[in-house]
């Protein structure tokens, strides 16, 4: 059961001065409604959608023309489509900000640091935008980006979006095949690279693997320089250059912002790939922009004098969202490489010598600090922050104790879950609300989130399905290569005709909050029994044993049995003593269904480039079932590690 005392309470004045309540009465004035409270806001953004959705779009001060209609078939999933007749462009919309101040700092571990004023990253768009319209790139045209998370990622982005082409990006940790996997299915007329990385206090060269991906995409190949290699990289691949001589005939002049409808495509992301050739999701240039300002402005306060940072590859949605705080104002704080290089203080030196004021991570990233024996709040002064968000998997409930205990005890902790089909949130933080120990705090505004039991009705207190019963801006605008539109209708609206069925197994909580127990393709199933595994990670990886874990529901004996793994802490070996310690620590902390059948010890866990653990190919492998797409994982390696275990047999 959630602990029925809050962890954390905003007071009076911070209710009153949240962007949120200043939101609410504003839309009083002008809807006439009565708005007095976060709950009353969320059932207006529900059932008043259009009113809703205009006024984010007025009140965040989106540049455009606006149209006359704000939703229409909004009785269709999909199918309903938000500001048919508006014109707007995304990159315009990042760009308002001009003068010396500073739009983004970057760190490259503790090997190189830069930073950028709104008016010289207007300068460099300007150049690579002007480059680009000389290759002959025009609205459609795809670009992509094997890159670090650098100030030129953003720069490249932005050029893209302003002429209405397609950005799609991932990291330079991806394998060869991999990067194929995504970048052929959109073949990409231009692609920026770099002449290799830094990861845990290493140069990491890439030229071998450029010298195969280079010439299968074809595209002209723009090369970034990083590690000073540059030029050497360029003039051994085929139609390459580097950026000065992509951008070195242009001066910087006045941007151009192609007016697109609302719906033109801005990104093209990928689904992790696991179980097969990855799906090209792609988003629209409006639904983006007004989901992100939701999300940041409302949910989070982010503004002019905010300075945000999230720790995320080029290959995770989250970066995307990340890159959207320049419409807000917020100057960026970028992070590429390892956030244990030198040590795990380097991202809270960073946060207290930039003075952050928002610091988004993952789950996973807090439980390692913790594990570590970290106490930033002892070591840092991290005053200037005021929310910690989390997203990538759920957020245990001792890693709450742990932010508030020893990060910040004043920081509005703010678990969220989205993902990348939608690049946002069905649910987050809300500054005017307690924060629960394991608990999600509420819906996303213009999110008409739910919970189905299997018979498609709604449930509170009770697990089930997450959907979402009505559209929303940032739905994907179609599955590249999917001209009959099945693939995208089969993702989300198999099982529940006209309801986005997201694929989590989610519980809403008394206190109108939500946990998210796991992904419901890799739920549980023993003896007929739904239990998510996030239910049992967060019992196991309290223990100071235990690194990690990862569980899979194994078929045995016309029934499945719970299999956990258990990654064990340096010097800790699974005997028969710890065995049954894991074990009643997950009796008595969750319920003896819970309890596994078998408890192994493995060296290693699979997870996915954007560090997600990926119990579905363990659950393949252990089947004997092939992965079909292994170019998906970080560590693909570990998968032999599953293979034809003893243990499994009896």
């Amino acid at each position: 059961m959630p602990n029925q005392s809050p962890i954390w309470s905003p007071n009076e004045t911070q209710i009153f001065e949240s962007k949120m309540m200043q939101f609410a009465r504003w839309a009083e004035k002008k809807w006439g409604r009565s708005l007095a409270d976060s709950t009353a806001l969320q059932a207006w953004s529900i059932e008043h959608t259009a009113e809703f959705w205009e006024s984010v779009w007025d009140y965040c001060g989106v540049i455009g023309d606006k149209g006359e209609r704000i939703v229409i078939d909004q009785d269709k999933m999909p199918g309903a489509s938000f500001f048919p007749d508006a014109r707007l462009n995304f990159a315009e919309n990042l760009l308002q900000k001009t003068g010396d101040s500073t739009a983004m700092v970057f760190r490259g571990e503790d090997k190189v640091q830069a930073s950028i004023s709104w008016d010289e990253l207007r300068a460099l768009v300007s150049k690579l935008q002007q480059a680009l319209l000389a290759e002959g790139i025009g609205k459609g045209d795809r670009v992509a980006a094997m890159m670090p998370n650098v100030i030129e990622t953003i720069a490249a982005m932005l050029a893209t979006a302003s002429i209405g082409a397609i950005w799609s990006s991932c990291s330079p940790d991806f394998g060869k095949k991999g990067v194929l996997d995504r970048f052929s299915q959109i073949e990409p007329k231009i692609f920026f690279t770099c002449d290799g990385y830094w990861y845990n206090g290493k140069s990491i060269n890439i030229e071998d693997k450029l010298a195969e991906i280079v010439p299968a995409l074809g595209a002209k190949t723009v090369i970034i320089p990083y590690l000073g290699n540059a030029s050497a990289v360029a003039n051994n691949l085929p139609n390459a250059v580097t950026l000065e001589e992509f951008t070195g005939a242009f001066e910087a002049k006045e941007i151009t912002f192609e007016q697109l409808p609302f719906d033109h495509p801005l990104y093209i992301v990928f689904s992790s790939g696991t179980t097969g050739i990855p799906k090209c999701i792609v988003h629209s240039v409006g639904g983006i922009l007004l989901m992100h300002l939701k999300e940041h402005q409302l949910h989070y306060g982010l503004g002019e004098k905010a300075r945000m940072f999230y720790f995320t590859t080029c290959g995770w949605m989250m970066w995307n969202w990340l890159a959207s705080g320049l419409a807000s104002g917020a100057t960026l704080m970028l992070y590429d490489g390892s956030p244990f290089a030198p040590d795990g203080n380097v991202l809270f030196d960073y946060a207290e010598q930039e003075k952050f004021t928002f610091f988004g991570t993952s789950a996973k990233f807090i439980d390692a600090v913790r594990k570590g024996g970290l106490n930033p709040a002892k070591t840092h002064d991290l005053s200037n922050i005021r929310t910690v968000t989390s997203t990538g998997s759920p957020l245990a409930p001792e890693n709450f104790d742990f932010v508030y205990s020893h990060i910040s005890s004043t920081v509005h902790l703010a678990s969220m879950s989205g993902g990348t089909d939608i690049a946002a949130c069905f649910v987050g933080g809300d500054p005017t609300k307690p924060v629960y120990k394991g608990e999600i705090q509420a819906n996303g505004l213009g999110m008409a989130t739910e919970v189905w039991d299997d018979e498609g009705k709604p449930v509170t207190l009770e697990k089930g399905e997450l959907v979402c019963v009505k559209p929303f801006p940032s739905m994907p605008i179609m599955f590249w290569n999917d001209e009959d539109g099945s693939k995208y209708h089969n993702a989300y609206f198999d099982r529940f005709p006209n309801i986005w069925c997201h694929g989590d197994f989610a519980e809403w909580t008394e206190h109108g909050g939500m946990i998210i127990h796991g992904r419901s393709d890799a739920t549980l199933n023993p003896g007929g029994v739904r239990i998510g595994t996030a239910e049992i990670y967060n019992q196991v990886e309290q223990m100071s044993e235990v690194d990690e874990a990862i569980c899979i529901g194994q078929s045995w004996e016309s029934d499945v049995r719970v299999v956990l793994f258990v990654k064990l802490a340096a010097g800790v070996k699974l005997d028969e003593a710890l065995v049954k310690a894991i074990k009643l620590k997950i009796r008595t902390g969750a319920t003896p269904r819970h309890v596994p059948a078998k408890i192994i010890a493995i060296a290693d866990i699979p997870r996915t480039k954007s560090g997600k653990i990926t119990e579905l190919a363990v659950r393949d492998i252990v089947h004997g079932r092939a992965v079909k797409n292994q170019e998906a994982l970080a560590n693909p390696e570990a998968l032999a590690l599953y293979e034809n275990l003893e243990e499994l047999t009896t």
